[in-house]
């Protein structure tokens, strides 16, 4: 879910053509649930083949990568891996509600109430691991880099940032500031259209910039200072936060009292897992140094065999978007979209 500090973060739009040569890593499991989330009928059932597999991830990331592709965008798919201990508590409530959504999904569905059915079957999305172990052979065809995370998926797309190997990180979590990664992107798409939760309806959506040091010098703190300031609202290692402090209130706390150990003695703390634990793993997160960020050659055959053979998605569709890639690795030479043979 993230930090919720929206309403204090300044940001400035932009479109994907600001990044045009550029690499961002993607926070692959956030998009992959919200293409899960939104791609869906119009009671709220996921698209599914013949066989009754889900493949609204599928079809999101095929697409959305290779229209983003198609304006120049390099892409890197940054995957999770172990989360921390203390996040055990905020991955069980998940499932819980998800579960609960879903029989509520299930029934507003019979029950023919249509508004209430999306609502319900967005908040009820679930994942797992062959649906992940697909995306990612999905990816590798379309000659995207791949990288695995020993923890968290944004600590990792941060680090990468930080270290240049990408330009910023594309996420809809704030999290990903509290990790240190100097730019966030979110709302990254080519069209500016995006379902609204809970409707049938399409709103415009503009891609934003945030820029961590801009951030920190209109708020007048240090990152340190940004990571208590997220533990104060809440994260996902501390859902909640504590109790009565929003966004503004936390940042006057913070301001108060700067230190850490400020902050411990002067706030009610009501969680097992310790201020100064989730403090550190924000600044100290695992992560790998030996990341491949360069673009691979798209296998074309291994495609249409996930998407087509598999899952009988359009053939013609999949034969529109290859000859639209063709065209611009042949008009603007761009090797960085590999080989379409």
């Amino acid at each position: 879910m993230g930090v919720k500090i929206s309403d204090i973060v300044p940001r400035s739009e932009v479109s994907a053509e600001d990044f045009r040569g550029k690499t961002l890593a993607v926070d692959a499991l956030n998009t992959l649930y919200q293409f899960l989330s939104i791609i869906r009928q119009y009671d709220g059932t996921p698209l599914k083949d013949e066989n009754g597999e889900v493949t609204s991830h599928l079809s999101g990331l095929f697409y959305r990568s290779l229209n983003l592709m198609q304006a120049g965008v390099n892409l890197v798919y940054v995957f999770d891996g172990k989360p921390p201990v203390f996040k055990a508590g905020t991955n069980s409530v998940r499932r819980k509600a998800r579960a609960d959504a879903k029989k509520k999904w299930e029934e507003a569905r019979d029950e023919g109430r249509v508004s209430d059915a999306r609502k319900y079957a967005q908040a009820s999305v679930e994942i797992n691991d062959a649906m992940i172990a697909e995306a990612r052979e999905l990816l590798c065809a379309l000659g995207i880099p791949v990288v695995s995370a020993p923890s968290e998926g944004e600590a990792q797309a941060a680090y990468m940032a930080r270290e240049g190997m990408v330009y910023a990180v594309a996420s809809s979590d704030y999290d990903t500031l509290l990790f240190g990664a100097p730019r966030l992107v979110r709302n990254l798409n080519v069209s500016g259209k995006r379902k609204v939760a809970g409707a049938n309806v399409y709103r415009e959506v503009k891609p934003e910039m945030i820029d961590l040091k801009h951030v920190l010098d209109v708020l007048k703190l240090s990152r340190e200072q940004l990571v208590n300031l997220g533990i104060l609202i809440g994260t996902d290692y501390n859902p909640g936060g504590i109790k009565g402090v929003g966004p503004k209130n936390a940042l006057k706390l913070v301001l108060n009292y700067p230190a850490l150990s400020e902050l411990e003695r002067n706030v009610e703390w009501g969680f097992d897992v310790s201020m100064r634990e989730i403090h550190e793993f924000f600044m100290n997160p695992p992560v790998v140094s030996d990341c491949c960020v360069v673009q691979g050659e798209g296998d074309r055959e291994k495609i249409r065999e996930i998407m087509w053979v598999r899952h009988g998605l359009s053939s013609e569709r999949i034969d529109s978007m290859f000859r639209k890639l063709d065209d611009i690795c042949e008009q603007k030479k761009q090797t960085t979209l590999g080989r379409w043979g």
